[in-house]
């Protein structure tokens, strides 16, 4: 029985599922690492290519919207340098290694899961039967809002920044540097995308309330201009706009979601004392 195991047991039983986690990023690694060459070209250049489809999409809708060329991004003309003999080389690795925790993302989230759901309630745990889909869905939207939309927006904009009115310094970024950025970007959106699984989970515990949500709203713009300040790498208002807006409105999700939980524990509650 797991509610009779030892803590040695419980470490045993968490060793199991991490390397099992691991093991599934290595596999998804090795695949990335294999097809290197066709994933860099086409999935991780992509924010920097001209041809991407970003850059056609945001120029049609303006024009559509009839705001001209407002949204009409210059190609961007980036071309990246390696400093050392390993540097490319390494780069891949740590490509393959970036890429492989996104993909495995869903099987690590679910042995996290299987660790953690022995020591939850029969009714808690049947409350949170789709958790893994919530979290997996929520996450990749928030990388895929950062690869398709930020991502471009940040790059075009760093790759054409200019200091001074001579010319004197040219942007020649590493590799490295470039899929930092790129990672830093993706993981940060799909990180901050849970933030309605969050609010589900701790509205369940009791540490939220929908009126608390309400109550801090104009606190909580405030840290979430912080938090898209510091997710977007480039300082211009617009890429920083297009962080805000998504997260403003996983806020109000979240105070809906929230408002749910509190109304089903509630009638939980009624139908228990009767």
């Amino acid at each position: 029985m797991k509610s009779e195991m030892t803590f040695i047991d419980h470490l045993e039983e968490l060793r199991t599922h991490i390397i099992r986690s691991v093991i599934a990023i290595l596999i998804a690694a090795i695949v990335i690492f294999i097809y290197r060459d066709w994933v860099f070209d086409y999935v991780v250049a992509g924010p920097i290519n001209k041809d991407f489809v970003t850059y056609s999409a945001l120029c049609r809708f303006s024009h559509w919207a009839h705001m001209g060329d407002a949204l009409c991004m210059p190609p961007v003309n980036v071309t990246m340098q390696s400093t050392t003999f390993g540097g490319q080389f390494l780069g891949s690795i740590t490509m393959a290694l970036v890429g492989g925790i996104i993909l495995a993302f869903p099987y690590v989230f679910y042995q996290f899961w299987r660790f953690v759901r022995p020591a939850l309630k029969e009714k808690e745990a049947k409350n949170t039967r789709f958790v893994i889909f919530w979290v997996s869905f929520f996450f990749f939207t928030g990388a895929a809002f950062g690869y398709f939309f930020l991502g471009p927006f940040t790059f075009n904009f760093l790759a054409g920044f200019q200091l001074g009115t001579q010319k004197m310094i040219t942007t020649i970024p590493t590799f490295s540097d470039y899929v930092d950025n790129l990672t830093n970007i993706m993981l940060g959106c799909g990180l901050a995308f849970e933030l309605p699984v969050l609010a589900f989970i701790l509205t369940k515990i009791g540490l939220i309330t929908p009126s608390f949500l309400k109550k801090t709203r104009k606190y909580a713009i405030i840290v979430i201009l912080i938090l898209a300040a510091f997710i977007t790498p480039s300082p211009d208002w617009m890429s920083q706009m297009i962080v805000f807006i998504p997260l403003w409105l996983l806020y109000e999700l979240s105070i809906i979601v929230s408002s749910r939980v509190a109304k089903q524990q509630k009638l939980d509650d009624e139908a228990e004392w009767d």
